[in-house]
């Protein structure tokens, strides 16, 4: 007989008939009622639950990322809940789908630049952070990348997200190297650029998973935890008050318009 394989384990929870245990806390009598979405969310991530500091930070990185207006996430959302009402799930899973390197999903590349210019262990050992901002700015220059977490179609000169992001983890205590890493790298960057970059909501975000120590590779998650949020939100209000249907027809009728038959 060949060599007995390891018992499968995990440290995020188990059941019995009268217990529910998640990361080691009863669910009914240590968890409900006690803890809030965010609060819970840090538990499951951390395996401890946040401090009231690491509370308000983490519940405003949250908070943030739930709604933006009628994005594409929303839009496509809102298309599938149309033609499969029956579906929320797929629908929400649509809007999902396109949180990357454009919409959400650029707080990953934020952070994982971040710490690749200042490994975790290089905190604290008075590392020459205008050096560091400099080339890894010119690095994407010579690459003709955009920075992550930089610039924003809407907000100039400032996203009004960031200063306040960076408010709040100033005064809980998250305030450190990679913060103000980033922000040498916008004034560098536009200095460079010649245009007004501002740190966006995404870029303070992944400075400040940073700065909790979050490993880079699940930044993205917060996203998309908080983005199924805003989702459902967007598929209750399409079921009260449709959109998608009068942006189909424009469309068709647009295109006809401008690429059809009677076309000039």
């Amino acid at each position: 007989m060949g060599k007995r394989k390891e018992k499968l384990s995990s440290k995020i929870g188990w059941s019995t008939p009268d217990k529910i245990s998640v990361r080691g806390l009863d669910l009914p009598n240590e968890v409900l009622g006690k803890m809030n979405l965010g609060d819970f969310a840090f538990l499951q991530l951390t395996g401890r639950p946040a401090t009231p500091e690491e509370s308000r930070v983490f519940n405003a990185i949250i908070i943030t990322l739930v709604e933006h207006g009628i994005t594409p996430s929303a839009l496509a959302a809102r298309m599938t809940y149309m033609g499969a009402p029956e579906s929320l799930q797929a629908a929400v899973a649509a809007g999902l789908c396109g949180l990357g390197t454009v919409f959400v999903g650029s707080m990953e590349g934020a952070s994982k630049m971040l710490y690749e210019a200042l490994p975790e262990d290089k905190v604290g050992t008075g590392a020459d952070l205008d050096a560091i901002a400099l080339e890894t700015v010119e690095k994407f220059r010579a690459k003709n990348a955009i920075v992550p977490g930089l610039g924003h179609p809407v907000h100039k000169p400032v996203d009004p997200r960031a200063p306040r992001l960076f408010e709040i983890a100033a005064e809980n205590g998250k305030s450190g190297e990679y913060i103000a890493l980033i922000q040498k790298m916008q004034t560098v960057a536009e200095e460079k650029s010649g245009k007004m970059l501002p740190i966006n909501a995404t870029g303070a975000i992944g400075a400040i998973c940073c700065e909790f120590g979050f490993p880079w590779k699940i930044v993205r998650g917060f996203g998309v935890m908080a983005r199924s949020i805003g989702l459902v939100g967007h598929i209750l209000e399409e079921s009260e008050n449709p959109i998608s249907y009068e942006l189909w027809q424009r469309v068709e009728e647009e295109i006809l318009e401008t690429s059809g038959p009677g076309a000039t």
